[in-house]
């Protein structure tokens, strides 16, 4: 019933064992492991009132209200939750003769995860695709003409992964609106939206979002940007009558651990310090990338303003071969395309400390020339 998601059985282990990471896509920064039970740069910070709730704190970020909010485990949880909350309406409104699966849409290249949940749950899944002429834009026409009947869900991340591609609100509204004539809903996934480096951008760490636009549901969590991933905290944000659906279908789940949610208050009142920190990581990770992709031309890809990661091609070998030798004559990870459907390519991701990152692309660098 449940597939094996290959790409989280092949990086389980990998970052922590390389010597040079340029796989994990989370702002992590320093190589040190986490000692003791609290995240280093939480240790000493203040707490917000012990009345303030966490489902307050996430929905201030959104300025929605709070029945707008669902805590999870995590961004995992919430996508898994939301599809699962999106095959029950469609089960529940559908016609007893239609006889057809539940349609789940997902983008193409995509995330592995996001295909092998809804096909977990039974749904049927199909694509509609990104293409590398757009930059991997989103075509809300294409969302359109893959709909169907019997569809209870489309989803698209944002920024877009494995790409890094950001795709502007009045676009993702569009195709809102393309999986609102099957009656499906949009779900994005908006891990990556906190990924921008503008100065004019969000004090705190939300970034931009498509939150409160009709038929839509946002999934975020302290992961990726903050790179808080040990704490498990995510969310889903979407209207009432979906929130309250959902939360009747949690109860089939684990729930958050107490001391997490209190180390996530932690995050959101001190929101703005941790994101200004994280967002300093990010620029100089963009910047690092972007020149050392410009300065290689046996690589090509784009490098989306203000990502830190993005999907790369060598001139001569596939994503397997470099992932390989790079693996095995430079300790080096980089993480295979076939994982997000372009085998062709390698997404390189830049997490790390500048200073690890420069060491990386060095490393990086030394393997593309003894390629040559």
């Amino acid at each position: 019933m449940f597939p094996t998601i290959d790409y989280l059985q092949w990086i389980a282990g990998r970052p922590e064992a390389a010597t040079h990471d340029l796989g994990s896509s989370d702002l992590r920064g320093s190589f040190q492991r986490q000692a003791g039970a609290v995240p280093g740069r939480l240790a000493g910070l203040e707490d917000p009132p012990p009345d303030r709730e966490l489902r307050a704190q996430v929905a201030d970020l959104y300025d929605v209200r709070p029945e707008n909010v669902l805590v999870t485990a995590g961004a995992t949880s919430a996508n898994l939750l939301t599809v699962a909350t999106a095959l029950d309406e469609a089960e529940t409104s559908a016609d007893d003769d239609a006889g057809d699966e539940p349609q789940v849409l997902v983008e193409k290249p995509g995330y592995e995860p996001l295909l092998a949940t809804p096909d977990a749950l039974g749904a049927r899944v199909d694509r509609y695709l990104r293409t590398p002429e757009t930059d991997y834009q989103l075509d809300p026409g294409r969302v359109e003409g893959a709909v169907r009947s019997q569809a209870a869900l489309v989803i698209m991340t944002n920024r877009h992964n494995p790409t890094g591609t950001l795709t502007p609100v009045d676009t993702i509204a569009a195709a809102a609106d393309a999986a609102a004539t099957e009656d499906a809903r949009l779900l994005v996934d908006e891990v990556y939206a906190p990924y921008v480096t503008d100065s004019a951008g969000p004090e705190g760490f939300g970034g931009p979002t498509a939150a409160g636009v009709e038929n839509v549901v946002i999934t975020n969590s302290l992961t990726k940007f903050m790179g808080f991933g040990g704490l498990r905290i995510g969310w889903l944000v979407a209207d009432a009558d979906f929130v309250a659906h959902a939360e009747r279908i949690a109860d089939h789940f684990p729930v958050l651990a107490r001391p997490s949610v209190e180390l996530g208050k932690r995050v959101f009142a001190n929101q703005a310090e941790l994101a200004a920190d994280r967002r300093e990581l990010l620029t100089a990770n963009h910047e690092l990338l972007a020149s050392f992709v410009a300065d290689r031309p046996d690589l090509d890809g784009t490098i989306p303003s203000g990502s830190s990661f993005a999907l790369l091609e060598h001139e001569r070998y596939d994503g397997d071969e470099l992932t390989a030798a790079a693996w095995e004559q430079a300790d080096l990870l980089v993480v295979p395309g076939r994982f997000f459907d372009v085998p062709e390519a390698v997404r390189v991701s830049l997490g790390r400390d500048p200073e690890d990152t420069e060491a990386a692309l060095s490393a990086f660098g030394d393997l593309l020339d003894s390629l040559a």
